[in-house]
């Protein structure tokens, strides 16, 4: 007997602009394992009993929360980064997931990425709850290079205790994939699973549309007996009506599972 596949989960980042509770509905429609939670502007991402009403009524697990670490999440649950990330922890623990997603720190937040490496580890120390940095990518415009994130967008030149692999940021970074993969090793925690064809947009496009390595990564995930979570994270603002976003979903979900299945049979 070969041990379960992996869990999918739906990120809530996925039905956006509809909300967060529209997620758990969708995940429990499709058939999803659970829902990594995105924290960010939608007041219900941020309200943990509204989350565990959500869950309870769906009967959708949280698996993993996202701190909020975008630009427009700025002074969500406080302007103190390290306080966020204490939130973070907090609601993953209420809610029963074992993962927060966390981004490297942007350059212009001095303090907070000098201390980055060392306090991630602090925290990690503290809780059963995986701290899995994820991957990032340069931003671009036109010729130029800017590089946005500090230490590094390649979270594989630090040193974490896990790591979240992004697809759609190796393919905004135009870096390759299963090398990084291959770097973070056995600390690879956490997968967001969306495409991407190496467009300066970060593009979350749905598996199998662009020119990542979603199925390689999924196969080498169930061939090495993967402990953590592959998580849709893709974007859906496109789509002209809600049977179109969920059909782009069932189609990512559907993906996912065959190739984790289909390399997990293999001696």
């Amino acid at each position: 007997m070969y041990p379960p596949p992996a869990k999918v989960a739906l990120s809530t980042a996925s039905v956006y602009p509809e909300s967060t509770a529209t997620a758990f509905e969708v995940a429990a429609r499709l058939g999803y394992d659970g829902v990594e939670v995105m924290v960010w502007t939608d007041p219900v991402s941020q309200d943990l009993q509204a989350l565990r009403r959500l869950s309870d009524y769906h009967q959708v697990p949280v698996l993993a929360v996202h701190a909020p670490c975008l630009l427009i999440t700025q002074r969500v649950w406080s302007t103190d980064p390290w306080v966020k990330l204490q939130r973070a922890r907090a609601a993953a623990e209420e809610l029963g997931a074992s993962t927060v997603v966390v981004h490297p720190p942007f350059r212009w937040q001095r303090q907070y990425s000098r201390d980055f490496v060392e306090g991630i580890w602090r925290m990690a120390n503290e809780t059963d709850v995986r701290f899995a940095v994820e991957n990032m990518y340069p931003w671009r415009y036109r010729d130029r290079e800017m590089l946005a994130y500090a230490p590094e967008w390649d979270v594989t030149k630090d040193d974490y205790r896990h790591y979240t692999v992004d697809l759609s940021h190796t393919a905004t970074a135009r870096t390759d994939a299963m090398a990084m993969v291959s770097r973070m090793g056995d600390r690879l925690g956490h997968v967001h699973l969306a495409d991407g064809r190496g467009s300066a947009k970060d593009e979350h496009l749905v598996p199998g549309r662009g020119t990542q390595p979603c199925a390689e990564l999924l196969e080498h995930l169930a061939r090495t007996r993967f402990d953590g979570h592959v998580v849709i994270e893709v974007n859906t603002r496109r789509a002209m009506s809600a049977a179109e976003r969920e059909a782009d979903l069932a189609e990512a979900l559907a993906f996912t599972r065959l190739h984790l299945a289909s390399a997990a049979r293999l001696p």
